[in-house]
């Protein structure tokens, strides 16, 4: 079989990668607490981090193929959801650290 002039055997190697690739990760935002002296305050900062959820050992034939896309499938979408949920989380933590800092401003210190 050749698919586009590309032989079967680089096809099916080129396939066999994309696990390794992936992994079978799905990536999820974590939260955690950075104090800022400048401020006085405790800041959320989020990340992305994966988690592997499963592997392809022992996989042939078409079911590879079907579980290749579904897992590049799953795994995209979790870096789009989680990626957004990140940057919003972090904009409002942003947010709220500078009001935070702006309310400590205008307070006046006791002597």
């Amino acid at each position: 079989m050749v698919l586009s002039g590309i032989p079967a055997a680089r096809v099916a190697a080129g396939l066999a990668l994309i696990p390794a690739l992936l992994g079978g990760c799905v990536y999820m935002p974590e939260t955690s607490l950075v104090y800022d002296p400048d401020c006085g305050v405790y800041e959320r900062k989020m990340t992305l981090e994966a988690y592997q959820v499963g592997s392809l050992m022992g996989c042939r034939d078409e079911g590879c193929v079907t579980t290749l896309v579904v897992m590049g499938a799953a795994s995209a979408a979790s870096v789009i959801v989680s990626g957004s949920v990140m940057v919003v989380g972090n904009v409002a933590s942003w947010l709220e650290k500078k009001g935070q800092c702006m309310r400590r401003a205008q307070v006046p210190e006791s002597k």
